[in-house]
């Protein structure tokens, strides 16, 4: 009977029969005791297994992969039940049983445009492949153009919500991001990768943001678009150029060291850059660009960019950028808060320098020139002043009368250089007037044209990409208010309180003897809150990169009007 008790006890607690025998065979004192040993035994083996589990779960070091997925539902109706994308619902089928679309309508309200609901371990594996899944809002399934917001509202839906998703999985330090199309894959592209993206080059390496690889997710039964996913990366990237550009201070990017960037970067790209220096801008009676730079020690450098896409006899559309590296308004200085973000003067720049690089990576059937003038206007002993008369190319006659509206000098003998190209079309970027924030915020970049082709061109662009554009007049009365004065030809100013973007492209205008001509004005999208688009964090917006490289590809197709939809 000892015996058998013994066996059953040591099976139970994990102890030999032998010495429970010797317990049992004991007085109660000692019986007393043995339990005491056996509690202890029991004890310490639970807590043994309980370390084992622990540190099996710590040894794994399983990679931290994240998922984003969309779903559709009406905003405005709190009990909508939502109804995941097609490769979400096969994910939520295949994968997690059905699982997580219940939790997702246990959670509460459908997320809306621009948000994201993380949902952690819902796949039934003990250790998931994706540690987390963003769900994220796309609004209702019939979204598309709208001609009132000039906007294909289903695309700018997927970047704002699959950017919120990517930045928040970003701040959990995910390594991988898959993201599903959500329906178009070029947005999702670049919804990601716009916004994982931030300026940290100059920060200690330890306290970097974490940016993680992103990728397409897709499952075999999927059409995978991979083309439009690398399409939506390339344009992404060449915003993100753009912002890396503008970011950088402008003690570090000089004239000299922008074009030492722009060699290394586009080089490799297959675009062909040359540098030209003081002297040859001299050599091309480009006075009104020299005058800017003459206070600085920088010296001035004049960029020329090339690709050829197609055969070289085809006319190449031009552009021109202002590549003012810092802006200080001369003897006219600014205000000390507008002087922050004249680093990003040389927005027009940026904007030529990533869209010739993004044409040339998209390999576009297209010729392209790029004409950059670049240098500082600052103050110094040898500024120009007000009432200062240069001459252009051209031999007109300007006189200056404020030294902070030096834009427009810089622009107008690089308008008239791209004359020699006999180009199809001339588009120049520049930040030429602050009350361009006055007039549109951030909601739309300025343009100013001559033609009405290039205009719808533009504005289908801005429409795909959400990044858009806003015509403004272009008329007499403006042109009459820069050669008002009796002194000169025209006048960088000009008569009058009001208008100012207008003034500005009317005088350059002046330098535009022929052909199809458009002035994108950027200044007021030259900065960003952070707020109005999720997938642009607070500074540097690059805008509007994206817009000017559909833009390029529209103009080699032939049908590139928008379709409303049913």
């Amino acid at each position: 009977m000892i015996g058998m008790c013994a066996r059953r006890l040591g099976a139970m607690f994990g102890v030999s029969r032998s010495l429970l025998v010797r317990i049992i065979r004991q007085p109660v004192v000692r019986w007393q005791h043995a339990n005491t040993v056996l509690r202890r035994s029991y004890a310490s083996q639970a807590i043994n297994q309980m370390l084992q589990l622990q540190q099996m779960d710590i040894c794994a070091d399983q990679p931290s992969r994240g998922l984003v997925i969309g779903v559709f539902a009406d905003e405005e109706d709190k009990n909508d039940a939502g109804i995941l994308t097609p490769a979400g619902w096969r994910y939520n089928v295949t994968k997690t049983n059905g699982r997580l679309i219940q939790v997702l309508r246990m959670s509460g309200p459908m997320p809306k445009r621009g948000e994201a609901r993380l949902l952690f371990a819902i796949e039934p594996e003990r250790i998931p492949y994706y540690s987390v899944v963003a769900v994220v809002g796309l609004g209702k399934e019939c979204l598309g153009y709208n001609p009132y917001e000039v906007l294909d509202e289903q695309k700018e839906a997927i970047r704002r919500s699959v950017a919120a998703a990517c930045r928040i999985l970003a701040e959990l330090d995910t390594d991988r991001i898959e993201v599903e199309n959500c329906g178009h894959a070029e947005s999702a592209a670049e919804g990601a990768a716009l916004g994982i993206w931030a300026y940290q080059e100059l920060r200690d390496p330890k306290q970097r943001v974490s940016v993680p690889s992103i990728d397409l997710f897709a499952t075999p039964d999927d059409i995978c678009d991979i083309e439009g996913w690398r399409i939506g990366l390339q344009k992404a990237a060449a915003q993100n150029l753009t912002r890396q550009l503008q970011e950088m201070p402008s003690n570090l990017l000089t004239p000299t060291a922008f074009a030492q960037n722009v060699v290394e970067v586009l080089c490799k790209s297959g675009v062909n850059v040359e540098v030209k220096v003081e002297g040859w801008a001299e050599s091309q009676s480009m006075h009104a660009f020299l005058a800017v730079g003459k206070a600085s020690c920088e010296p001035p450098i004049f960029l020329e960019l090339s690709y050829y896409g197609t055969c070289a006899e085809e006319r190449p559309i031009v552009l021109v950028g202002q590549g003012v590296t810092y802006d200080a308004g001369g003897l006219c200085l600014k205000r000390r808060k507008e002087l922050y973000n004249m680093r990003g003067d040389m927005t027009g720049a940026a904007v030529v320098v990533a869209t010739c690089r993004a044409v040339a990576s998209l390999r576009l059937p297209v010729n392209i020139r790029g004409l950059i003038p670049l240098c500082e206007n600052v103050v110094g002993c040898n500024s120009f002043r007000p009432g200062d008369m240069v001459k252009s190319m051209n031999g007109k006659t300007i006189e200056i009368q404020c030294t902070d509206h030096e834009d427009v000098l810089v622009l107008a003998d690089a308008l008239l250089y791209a004359q020699n190209f006999c180009p199809k079309c001339i588009i120049d970027v520049g930040t030429c007037s602050g009350y361009m924030r006055q007039s549109l915020d951030e909601a739309a970049a300025g343009v100013f044209t001559n033609s009405e082709i290039l205009w719808q061109q533009i504005k289908h662009a801005s429409m795909h990409t959400g990044d858009r554009v806003w015509r403004f007049p272009l008329w007499n009365y403006y042109s009459k208010a820069v050669r008002a004065g009796s002194r000169s030809d025209v006048q960088n100013y000009g008569i009058g309180r009001g208008g100012r973007p207008c003034k500005a492209a009317a005088f350059l205008r002046e330098f535009v003897p022929c052909g199809q001509w458009m002035h994108i004005d950027a200044t007021n999208v030259m900065v960003t809150n952070g707020i109005d688009f999720e997938y642009l964090r607070r500074g540097m917006a690059g805008r509007p990169t994206r817009t000017l490289v559909e833009f390029i590809a529209q103009t080699i197709c032939k049908d590139t009007a928008p379709k409303l939809g049913k």
